[in-house]
C-alpha cells in the first residue's frame, strides 16, 4: 500500500499551513480566544475560500468528495495550528446529512462556508454511551416537540443549525428508537449557554424546551437513527486521532527546540542522555500514533460495521495513551514553562486533554474494542 499523500492532497496541507503560519499565528489566535464570539469570520471564510469547507461535501452538492484521508490531512494541520475554528463541528454534522440522504440543500451550504453546524450528542448522564438519551421528540400532527438537555455541545452557540438526538421511543438506553433532527440555531424555546473550554474552544449546553420542528427536520427514518449516530461518531473519532497527530507533531518539534537552546550546566539540556531517551520515545509514540491514524481513515468508510467500529476504537485508544504520554514529557520537559499561556505548548497539550475526552476516551474505546466480534478468536 503507498502510504504518501497525493499531490492534491500535499496541495491542500501546504495551503493550510502557509494560511496558518502567515495569518493565524499563536497571538492571532488568543486575540481570538478571548474575544466575544470565540471564533473569527474572517478565518472561517478563508478555510472556506481554501477549499476546506467544501472537501469532504459530494461533487453533486458543490463539493469535492473528499474521503476520509484527504480529511487526515487537513485535520492534522488543523491540528498542529491549534485552530479554534468549528471545522470540526462543522464536518461532522456534514458526516450526518451525507449519512441520512436528502441534505443536498444543507450540503451545497456547508461547501460553500454559509452554514455552521454543531452536533448536540452527549447528556450529562449518558458519559461516552451516546445512545443513553433522555432527550424526546413526540410526533404530532405537524413534525415533532423535542424537550430535553444537551451538554458540552462542541461550538453550539456558533452554529446556524444544530444535529439533535432524541428519543421518539423506547428505553432511555435503547439503540432503537432513537431519532435525528436538524434544528435551526434560532427555533422557539431553545436556549444555549455558550461557555469556554479549557482548550480555547467553545461548546454551549443547550436546552430544547419544547422546540417544535417540521417533520422535514428529520434525518433518515424515525426511531432508526443509531445506525447514522455510530457511524457518524466513528468519523468523527477518526478525524481527532488524525488531529491528534498534528498537535503532536507540533508539540515535539516545539520540545527538542527547547532542548537544543535551554542551557544547564552551560550546555544545552538535550545533550542529557535521559532527556534524549524521553524524545525518542515521544518520537515512537507519534509515529504509532499517525499508523493508527492512518488505519482508521482508510476502514472509516468499511461496508462492515463490526471492522469500523474495531479499528476506530483501536485507533481513538492507542492514540490517546500516545497523546498523554507526549503531552505530559513535553510539559516536563519544559519545566513550569509547560503550563503557561504563553507558551503554544501548553495549548497543544490542552487540545490533547480534550481530544481525548471527546467522542469516548482511551477506556471506553479499549472495552468498545474487546467486545468486537472476532476480537476472542483474532487474539
Amino acid at each position: 500500500m503507498d502510504f504518501n499523500f497525493t499531490q492534491e492532497q500535499q496541495q491542500f496541507s501546504d495551503a493550510l499551513r502557509r494560511w496558518i503560519a502567515k495569518d493565524y499565528t499563536f497571538e492571532h489566535r488568543k486575540k481570538i480566544i478571548h474575544s466575544e464570539k470565540g471564533i473569527s469570520d474572517s478565518a472561517w471564510a478563508t478555510l472556506a475560500e481554501l477549499g476546506m469547507t467544501a472537501l469532504p461535501v459530494p461533487e453533486a452538492q458543490g463539493g469535492f468528495s473528499g474521503s476520509a484521508i484527504d480529511m487526515l490531512v487537513v485535520m492534522q494541520e488543523i491540528g498542529r495550528g491549534i485552530v479554534v475554528e468549528p471545522y470540526f463541528a462543522t464536518i461532522l454534522g456534514a458526516e450526518f446529512l451525507k449519512l441520512a440522504g436528502g441534505q443536498d440543500a444543507l450540503l451545497e451550504q456547508v461547501a460553500t462556508g454559509e452554514l455552521k453546524l454543531a452536533c448536540a450528542l452527549g447528556e450529562k448522564q449518558s458519559r461516552h454511551e451516546l445512545f443513553d438519551i433522555a432527550t424526546t421528540a413526540k410526533a404530532g400532527a405537524d413534525g415533532y416537540v423535542v424537550n430535553g438537555t444537551k451538554t458540552v455541545v462542541i461550538h453550539g452557540a456558533q452554529a446556524d443549525r444544530i444535529i439533535v438526538s432524541a428519543r421518539s421511543n423506547g428505553g432511555q438506553r435503547d439503540a432503537g428508537g432513537i431519532s435525528l433532527f436538524v434544528v435551526p440555531a434560532d427555533a422557539a424555546g431553545l436556549t444555549r449557554r455558550d461557555y469556554r473550554t479549557i482548550d480555547g474552544q467553545r461548546a454551549a449546553d443547550i436546552i430544547f424546551s419544547n422546540v417544535a420542528v417540521p417533520a422535514s427536520a428529520l434525518l433518515g427514518a424515525a426511531g432508526a437513527g443509531w445506525d447514522i449516530l455510530d457511524a457518524a461518531a466513528d468519523y468523527g473519532a477518526t478525524l481527532l486521532c488524525a488531529e491528534a497527530v498534528g498537535a503532536m507533531e507540533a508539540l515535539n518539534a516545539a520540545t527538542l527546540e527547547y532542548l537544543k537552546t535551554r542551557q544547564q550546566f552551560g550546555v544545552p539540556i538535550g545533550k542529557f542522555q535521559a532527556l534524549q531517551h524521553r524524545m525518542a520515545e515521544m518520537f515512537m509514540q507519534l509515529e504509532q500514533a499517525r499508523s493508527m491514524a492512518t488505519l482508521a481513515a482508510v476502514k472509516v468508510a468499511s461496508v462492515d460495521a463490526d471492522e469500523r467500529r474495531r479499528t476506530v476504537s483501536a485507533a481513538k485508544a492507542r492514540i490517546g495513551q500516545a497523546l498523554k504520554y507526549v503531552g505530559q514529557q513535553a510539559v516536563q520537559l519544559h519545566g513550569g514553562m509547560g503550563v503557561t499561556d504563553e507558551l503554544p505548548a501548553a495549548h497543544h497539550f490542552k487540545r490533547l486533554t480534550m481530544i481525548e475526552l471527546t467522542l469516548g476516551d482511551t477506556d471506553h474505546h479499549l472495552a468498545r474494542f474487546i467486545t468486537q466480534p472476532d476480537f476472542k478468536k483474532a487474539a
